[in-house]
């Protein structure tokens, strides 16, 4: 999937393939699938379960909620119908399929991701999700291996840790599944040259402490570099 989206000169993954990508290495994801017709978008809607979300979905669409391709909040057949046309005949550019996703509970938003820094490498970094990643920027990074006692010291010196905790009658969050989840990406880094920078955001704990990645981008080296 890596050496093809390359070879295309694509400079990102799909979010259907970034989060294809990132499950594959054992962090949970939204369950979805990629509609290319209307029926498809109604069939997995229902295979899903109600409510869903509709996105565009493509290796160009890095912006989906900006660009209005983004429908919210879907409960039956009929609002799913109207969103696929409204996405579908939006023009947007690089548009592949739509996105079928289960409609994610939970108030509490995370972001994990990998950078490469010149010096030292593929780096992991924990953080407040959502629309306070970049307002707070309450972040914290490890170099690339990590173990599970380095993760854990990433969901400590996190000054936000509060959130991990119980919160207004949801349970604490998952923190083994946390910590396997930075653990995955920093191997991702290390295993997978192509992959210049992953952005999982936002990374929803749900009422359960679950979590899952509602939304992901995976940024590829160039193919000379990679």
């Amino acid at each position: 999937m890596l050496t093809d989206a390359l070879k295309r000169g694509q400079k990102a993954l799909s979010e259907y393939d970034s989060k294809r990508l990132l499950a594959a290495y054992g962090i949970p994801v939204t369950r979805e699938g990629l509609a290319s017709d209307e029926d498809q978008a109604a069939a997995l809607a229902a295979e899903i379960g109600w409510p869903v979300v509709l996105k565009g979905c493509g290796a160009e669409l890095m912006h989906k909620s900006e660009g209005g391709w983004v429908e919210l909040n879907l409960r039956d057949e009929q609002d799913v119908r109207a969103a696929y046309k409204r996405i579908a005949g939006s023009g947007a550019r690089g548009l592949e399929g739509v996105l079928v996703q289960e409609m994610a509970p939970g108030q509490r938003e995370l972001v994990l991701g990998l950078s490469r820094d010149p010096q030292f490498g593929p780096c992991v970094m924990l953080g407040l999700g959502g629309i306070f990643t970049e307002l707070i920027k309450d972040t914290v990074f490890r170099m690339a291996p990590l173990d599970l006692v380095e993760a854990r010291d990433m969901t400590e010196e996190f000054r936000s840790k509060a959130i991990l905790g119980a919160f207004r009658g949801q349970k604490p969050a998952d923190i083994q599944t946390l910590c396997r989840s930075l653990i995955a990406v920093g191997r991702i880094g290390l295993e997978l040259d192509e992959v210049g920078e992953i952005d999982v955001n936002p990374m929803i704990v749900d009422p359960r402490g679950g979590l899952k990645a509602v939304d992901a981008l995976v940024v590829l080296k160039r193919a000379e570099d990679a």
